[in-house]
């Protein structure tokens, strides 16, 4: 009895330790044995431990603005800082999916292409505006606090709806990342959009934007975008692959990014 208390009470633990595994290039070793279901119960934790890879980034953002770098080189150290934080899981994700896509005549050379580890012309031209997209928002915001706040607001919001993305798409392979994963149970993917949510509306009220209806309409953009993406792929491919779900994460942080500096601009 003892041991399974211990259990229930170790597992939430495991489960922020493996999304932190999965997200990140921290050097976190894993004791023991990782539990068949581990992936899929780590997924109601992706949208904290994107909020708190989006608050690095924006303390390193403040730091390097107090050593004296202007909005534009601190954006363009941050963005790089966050995707070696990351290991650029969802970048390399972004570049499969365009070259992919963007390459392939049917679902079989598609799928050929992304698991290519190659990046071609495609795959750069959609990195290149990613980043410049993302150091450009960062950039325009140029106030840290503002910064910090969007960042913890895009990385929290987009990762939380990533489960969600992963439950209503089927898998494009048999296996692969996201199939390996296994199917969320649906509880799972609404605590994680739910989580997600409750960063997002907390730092769009912290940045005042215009209305609430504005704040609303934000968020609204990053989940059409998603949807549109879905679409795309299931038609493209027959449904996710952890590229996709990696591009998604970076559709949802650069559309909640775009926003915030519409929703700001005078």
């Amino acid at each position: 009895m003892n041991d399974a208390r211990k259990q229930r009470r170790a597992a939430p633990l495991a489960e922020f330790t493996a999304a932190l595994i999965f997200l990140t290039r921290l050097p976190i070793r894993w004791r023991g044995e990782w539990p068949a279901d581990l992936d899929r119960r780590a997924l109601a934790w992706f949208p904290i431990v994107g909020a708190l890879i989006g608050a690095a980034g924006g303390l390193a953002y403040w730091g390097l603005t107090l050593l004296g770098l202007t909005a534009p080189l601190a954006a363009v150290v941050t963005v790089a800082g966050l995707s070696l934080l990351t290991g650029a899981l969802h970048e390399d994700g972004l570049a499969d999916v365009a070259d992919g896509f963007g390459g392939g005549r049917d679902r079989e050379a598609k799928l050929s292409i992304m698991k290519d580890s190659r990046v071609g012309t495609y795959g750069a031209l959609a990195l290149i505006l990613a980043a410049a997209a993302r150091i450009g928002a960062l950039a325009t915001l140029a106030d840290p606090r503002l910064v910090g706040l969007a960042l913890i607001g895009a990385h929290g919001f987009s990762r939380g709806l990533l489960p969600a993305m992963k439950l209503l798409l089927p898998d494009a392979r048999q296996n692969g990342v996201s199939a390996n994963q296994g199917r969320p149970d649906k509880a799972r993917p609404f605590v994680a959009a739910l989580i997600g949510f409750s960063f997002a509306t907390t730092v769009l009220a912290k940045l005042h934007l215009p209305s609430g209806l504005v704040s609303l309409s934000v968020m609204a953009a990053c989940v059409v975008a998603l949807v549109l993406l879905g679409r795309l792929a299931r038609r493209q491919i027959g449904g996710v692959t952890g590229d996709v779900l990696g591009a998604g994460q970076q559709v949802a942080e650069i559309t909640f990014l775009l926003g915030i500096v519409a929703a700001l601009s005078p």
